[in-house]
């Protein structure tokens, strides 16, 4: 078996393409699982054999196909399993493709000099943990007894972590699945102390998620804010939105709230980042209506907003706040 892990590079706040990319990816095999924002999975058991390819030839040939119609590049890892595809894409270059053989033994040459934080599910935490005692590599972790592991980590943990040290794969495409949430980041080239540059950022990344959610035709009924400070600290607050919603208005008032309740004064901010969670279809989501004149005509500009974005670019239509 072997999977492709995709990165589209595509612009910032501009999601509109996805779907044709992923149409692009769906002529090879139908087992295509989408990773939004600008990414997807795609299992090629049945295109090697069809088209007569191997993973690295049939990779490329997406790469130039992207190129060619949709002016877009792209980054590729190819493995035996999505883990192994997943890890493989963190190891390519813009713009190229990194394909971890099949065999045992070059699964193991590629796993071995790894640090063991490279093993999805390994957290800041698990990782101290792990290094203090000598197995700061994944190759070091592999060849650990199973039951020392389990004794520092957990016994579920402690063989999931091993089995996927040693190469064990079990995770599988999910063909059109959708994402439960979206999630943006904005940093600061200096730790920020401004509160009117930290609105701006929220507002940035608001108007970001807002597009993306429009674009997928997904809502929100939660937004998670993360603060991220000088000190490498962190502080995360969730809240319920009144109603699931789109609308790029009523993410950054319910971001601003959440802001301003964590009273952070002369708090030196290194970054925020900003999550939508419980997303549904918005097709299934009631709009409680209001008589307020205002807002209609906010959501019809942003109607229009999107169009044009869809059309010019991400930044043919942005609030003058970020314009400046």
């Amino acid at each position: 078996m072997t999977i492709l892990c995709v990165r589209f590079q595509l612009p910032v706040m501009y999601e509109a393409a996805l779907p044709g990319l992923l149409g692009l990816l769906e002529e090879f095999t139908p087992v295509v699982e989408a990773l939004p924002p600008d990414g997807a999975l795609a299992d090629l058991r049945g295109a090697q054999r069809y088209f007569g390819r191997d993973a690295a030839e049939l990779a490329t040939l997406i790469r130039v196909r992207a190129l060619a119609h949709h002016g877009v590049d792209c980054a590729i890892g190819a493995g035996p399993g999505p883990m192994l595809a997943r890890m493989a894409l963190r190891e390519a270059a813009p713009g190229t493709v990194r394909v971890v053989p099949g065999e045992p033994d070059a699964v193991t040459a590629f796993l071995a000099p790894l640090p063991v934080r490279a093993l999805p599910g390994v957290g800041g935490v698990t990782a101290r943990t792990l290094c203090e005692y000598g197995l700061d590599t994944v190759g070091k972790l592999a060849d650990a007894p199973l039951s020392a592991v389990q004794r520092l980590v957990g016994a579920r943990a402690g063989r999931e972590l091993h089995e996927k040290a040693n190469g064990v794969d079990r995770g599988r495409v999910v063909p059109n699945a959708v994402s439960r949430s979206l999630s943006t980041e904005r940093s600061f080239e200096r730790d920020e102390l401004d509160p009117v540059r930290h609105r701006r950022a929220l507002l940035s990344a608001t108007e970001e998620l807002g597009t993306r959610l429009r674009d997928l035709e997904r809502v929100c009924r939660t937004l998670t804010l993360t603060v991220r400070y000088a000190d490498r600290s962190a502080t995360t607050r969730s809240r319920t939105l009144a109603e699931p919603t789109a609308h790029s208005a009523a993410l950054t008032a319910e971001a601003y709230r959440m802001y301003e309740a964590l009273g952070l004064q002369r708090a030196r901010v290194r970054a925020f980042a900003l999550r939508a969670e419980g997303l549904t279809s918005a097709e299934q989501t009631a709009h409680q209506l209001t008589f307020d004149p205002v807002d209609e005509k906010v959501r019809r500009i942003e109607e229009v907003a999107d169009r044009a974005r869809a059309r010019f670019g991400p930044r043919a239509v942005m609030p003058g706040a970020l314009a400046a």
